[in-house]
């Protein structure tokens, strides 16, 4: 029992008492202020004994969450929802996602719980991630609730967040023990913020940003991280403004190189690594230097001399620091994730149900379980030479078995690329016809109790095959890294062909960097058909009592144009258009009809894509305000026969639709 109790015992477990719950001896030990002293390592806001301290330096790590190379994992991610109220153009995929029911996502209990086993063995800082987490309704209980643990030896507790609604929960939630606030925005423009989230906020975020800022300047203790994904071609020029955003600011700025996740249109073209980062700034500011990391630090921090923030790269593509990782995941389904980039994944969730027949744990079945009560029984019970509790006991031999299979370091940006994983947004949700295993289905091998998906490019026998066996998926020859099989053949269809897909048939925005500027044009056309006569018999005579139709349309085709990159995803913005010209003609009725409008709309730009999406666009701008204005007398019209008419420019060259040679 000398080994188990060495394994499961963390050292802040001593302080517990028996047959309470967590909650009570907070509140008890809390209550005896000369019993605590200020540690300098903690917030002000958080007290440990001294003797628990002692006893934490003297005792070793938990051996479930130190994996074979000997990296002890302390820091433990929890996504606590898979929502979230932006549509990042790097974290959604285009398609949109499914949401899972929400009998499939952790409860609140289930998350404290979960917390409370993990601090048990040792974990001291937790991060509440998402999706995005202030869209949780209990988002601010759930804290408070995590928060009472740093008593129990949490250190630290973190928020990751896109800041939109920030700044409307954050004094309760400093109050409830946050520590710290990575918040992620991409770019100081308010335009390109609408762009490259396809949602408004830009002003919500910076109003969570200066509130952090000023609760700092009372006390508060907020570490404030702003996270940048750097995409080439898309925000690369803004790296010095962000920079500069801490030359009279405690703000410290990490820019994170694109990285590929399913769906989000990832390519090599896009990626702007944390070399040319570097080059950028070091030619404003030539005296740019680098400042001493921290052991388990993710990114590599300089500072410009004299001012007050800081600069991070976080280089997962280019230089990894698998080296150093302590962190684990767990997403809002209940999964287990030791590697950000790794495809294998455990339920905890499972388990946590089985003795409630697999249905969520509400509060009511937590306190029935006794949930928080067999944590710190596990804990005490194992320093005692006890047997622990079965439910604790089969819950961190599932870790600890997750934990042992980590490799050393992720994949390789070539491997990357094309590996499957769960879209950035969905991190914390299962991936689309991954194979799950029931409990009652399998053999009994030592481990076939545990509801695993692993590796989901396999099929569902070779895992179970695999997984039975307890070999590892990856070729003996390289345990090292995360490896994935080809995907079975698809239709061959080159970018060539269609430039908006991606080798592994996901859409993106074409790279146009490297195209020739030219002089580019493109006249596309519609008609309006009007179902009775009234429209003709007005617009013969002239205004309607809105006023010209003629005149508007025009004017609305000339500003659709200009908008197009906001209506169709893949526009490429600010092409610099240099002429737009509308024409809007009224055609008499013939024997079939009641008469239509005709609109022909052309483009004009220098540059280096075409513009045949504005103006077909402003076609249909000027359509729908012809709609818009004749209305009221025929409700019954039918814009169609929108067509492109003609292009020029480009490496296709000239084309030209047959009914334009007339």
């Amino acid at each position: 029992m000398a080994g188990l109790c060495k394994r499961i015992l963390c050292p802040r477990a001593l302080a517990w008492g028996p047959n309470k719950a967590i909650q009570t001896r907070l509140q008890s030990t809390a209550a005896r202020p000369s019993a605590t002293v200020p540690s300098p390592e903690l917030p002000s806001h958080s007290k440990v004994s001294p003797r628990l301290s002692t006893l934490k330096s003297a005792k070793p790590f938990s051996e479930f969450l130190t994996d074979t190379f000997n990296r002890q994992h302390d820091y433990l991610r929890i996504s606590v929802t898979e929502r979230c109220n932006l549509r990042c153009l790097y974290c959604m995929p285009e398609e949109g996602i499914d949401l899972s029911p929400s009998a499939k996502l952790l409860t609140s209990p289930e998350i404290l719980y979960l917390s409370s086993l993990f601090v048990s063995q040792g974990v001291t800082k937790i991060r509440l991630t998402g999706g995005e987490p202030t869209v949780r309704k209990d988002i601010v209980p759930l804290m408070q609730d995590i928060g009472k643990l740093r008593q129990n030896g949490l250190r630290e507790l973190c928020l990751t967040t896109n800041g939109i609604s920030l700044h409307r929960k954050l004094d309760p939630m400093v109050e409830a023990g946050l520590t710290g606030v990575n918040l992620s925005l991409d770019t100081l423009d308010p335009f390109q913020f609408q762009i490259m989230t396809r949602r408004k906020g830009f002003d919500a975020v910076m109003k969570s940003i200066d509130r952090i800022l000023e609760l700092n300047k009372v006390g508060a203790g907020i570490k404030l991280k702003i996270n940048c994904v750097v995409m080439r071609g898309m925000n690369d020029r803004e790296i010095l403004p962000f920079v500069e955003l801490g030359r009279e600011k405690p703000i410290e700025v990490r820019f994170i190189e694109y990285m590929p996740f399913d769906g989000n249109k990832w390519n090599q073209g896009k990626m702007f690594p944390y070399q040319e980062m570097l080059a950028v700034i070091r030619e404003k500011y030539p005296t740019f230097e680098k400042v001493a990391d921290h052991k388990n630090d993710t990114s590599k921090t300089y500072r410009v001399p004299g001012f007050e923030g800081r600069v991070g790269f976080i280089t997962s593509m280019t230089h990894n620091f698998c080296g150093t990782c302590n962190r684990l995941r767990i997403t809002s389904d209940g999964n287990l994730k030791v590697c950000l980039f790794g495809n294998a994944e455990v339920s905890l969730r499972d388990i946590i149900r089985k003795e409630n027949a697999g249905n969520p744990i509400d509060l009511d079945a937590m306190n029935d379980l006794q949930l928080l009560e067999t944590v710190q029984s596990a804990s005490r019970l194992s320093d005692e030479g006890a047997l622990v509790n079965e439910r604790e006991r089969e819950i961190l031999d599932i870790i600890g078995m997750a934990v042992k299979r980590k490799k050393a370091k992720h994949a390789g940006m070539d491997q990357l690329k094309d590996m499957k994983n769960r879209p950035m947004i969905l991190i914390d949700n299962k991936p689309k016809q991954r194979p799950t295993y029931s409990l009652t289905t399998r053999a009994s091998p030592p481990w076939s109790n545990i509801p695993v998906y692993m590796l989901s490019h396999l099929p569902p026998t070779s895992q179970a095959r695999l997984y039975h066996s307890g070999r590892s998926t990856a070729d003996p020859k390289d345990q090292n890294q995360n490896t994935s099989r080809p995907s079975p053949s698809l239709p061959t269809t080159s970018d060539a062909d269609l430039p908006h897909l991606t080798p592994s048939k996901t859409v993106h925005m074409t790279q146009i960097t490297e195209k020739p500027e030219t002089k580019r044009l493109a006249t596309a056309a519609c008609t309006v058909s009007f179902s009775n006569k009234r429209p003709y018999s007005i617009l013969r005579k002239g205004q309607t009592h809105k006023g010209d139709v003629f005149s508007v349309a025009r004017i609305a085709g000339i500003m659709a144009a200009k908008r197009t990159p906001d209506i169709v995803p893949l526009c490429h913005p600010g092409i610099g258009i240099t002429g737009v010209e509308v024409s809007v003609e009224l055609n008499e009725p013939k024997n079939i009809d009641f008469g239509s409008m005709k609109i022909v709309a052309t483009v004009s730009c220098f540059g280096r894509t075409g513009v045949e999406m504005e103006a077909m666009t402003a076609t249909m701008g000027a359509a729908l305000t012809v709609y818009d204005m004749l209305k009221a007398v025929d409700k019954g019209m039918v814009i169609d026969a929108v067509r492109l008419l003609e292009k020029q420019g480009g490496k296709s060259g000239h084309w030209i639709r047959e009914e334009r040679v007339e």
